[in-house]
């Protein structure tokens, strides 16, 4: 059966060279464990690290961090929809916010359960995701001022999220002068610019970084190393926290095009025959995971010469054309994962899930 490991001395290593970085320039930040999809034995791993911010999306998810320590700070990290406002002011200390109305909810709800309830305001700066437009900030911040029960504790951004849009040194400038001038007009005193995220990290490291964003919430690059600018790797940290074991089902030398009439499949696609494949075979594995867990185009096969062919609901299939290993049904084959791919692999029940060291 097809399983996924999370490695708790990679994780401690990535996360300990976040941890100085931020250390180092006076930065205060959490961990984003949305990724792990209320797994609570993951969970347990992060917060053994020392964490004590977690930010998610899912309510749910954060209780899963409440019931293991209630001291753990938690943060909602989108607008809350009405429906969720008891249980966002039950399970969430912080919530991202840009709607009035919602603000009076979470006002409400929050006096109704003896609690203050923190609030980060999220700016619009120009991934049109959310936030509040800079036009209208000075306006809605007077309203939300007055509302019992919450402290606004932060301005935040969201970028490069939707479409693509990247952080740069002048939208962080212009973010912490939003501050200011928030500060100035109302005399209240605002602890953070949560400008920071994965993508945002790569500015830090090139002290590119304006010094008024002092909050950063980071979730891809602990798990993955990444640098989001490049495309690769922050130097010294690890890329595979997360690695996927598949078993071989079937192993068997076949034609390396398909032969018939061709339609589409059931995920839409009609496969293109290469004049040069024609004729040719290759030897092809199938092994036990499928769409239903996984996209092809977000795995990584760890043995070089292996080549993912294609995949229907419940099953994927390998080229072992190149590889040099002498694989045999019920082998092993195992692969490091893309985001989108290990976020598919953790939110399946089907999908075993162990930590390793």
């Amino acid at each position: 059966m097809a399983y996924i490991t999370l490695n708790r001395t990679k994780l401690k290593h990535n996360y300990d060279f976040l941890n100085a970085k931020f250390e180092q320039n006076d930065i205060e930040w959490g961990v984003v464990s949305k990724l792990l999809c209320g797994n609570k034995t993951f969970i347990e791993e992060l917060i053994k690290l020392g964490t004590r911010e977690i930010h998610d999306s899912r309510i749910g998810n954060l209780k899963v961090v409440k019931s293991i320590n209630p001291d753990v700070q938690t943060v909602y990290i989108k607008p809350p929809a009405k429906k969720n406002i008891l249980k966002i002011v039950k399970y969430a200390d912080v919530s991202f916010n840009t709607e009035y109305a919602t603000m009076q909810l979470l006002s409400k709800e929050a006096m109704r359960q003896g609690k203050v309830h923190k609030v980060i305001i999220m700016i619009e700066m120009g991934d049109l995701r959310e936030g509040v437009v800079g036009d209208h900030l000075l306006e809605f911040y007077e309203q939300v001022f007055e509302l019992p029960n919450l402290e606004i504790v932060g301005l935040g951004t969201n970028l490069n999220c939707l479409n693509g849009v990247m952080p740069s040194p002048d939208k962080l400038v212009q973010l912490s002068l939003y501050k200011e001038l928030v500060e100035t007009k109302f005399n209240k005193k605002i602890p953070w610019v949560s400008g920071g995220t994965s993508v945002t990290f790569p500015l830090l490291q090139r002290n590119l970084l304006p010094k008024g964003v002092n909050h950063f919430r980071i979730g891809e690059t602990l798990y993955f190393g990444a640098d989001l600018f490049t495309g690769g790797t922050v130097e010294g940290m690890q890329t595979d926290v997360f690695k996927l074991y598949t078993q071989i089902i079937e192993l068997t030398q076949k034609p390396k095009t398909p032969e018939g009439e061709l339609a589409e499949n059931p995920s839409g696609e009609v496969f293109e025959i290469r004049k040069e494949d024609i004729g040719k075979t290759s030897y092809r594995a199938i092994v036990d995971i499928g769409l239903l867990e996984i996209a092809p185009d977000f795995m990584i096969p760890e043995e070089k010469g292996v080549t993912v062919i294609g995949a229907s609901s419940d099953m994927l299939v390998l080229d072992l054309g190149n590889s040099d290993r002498n694989y045999q049904v019920g082998d092993i084959v195992t692969f490091q994962m893309k985001y989108m791919g290990v976020l598919g692999v953790l939110n399946s029940d089907y999908i075993e899930k162990y930590v390793v060291e």
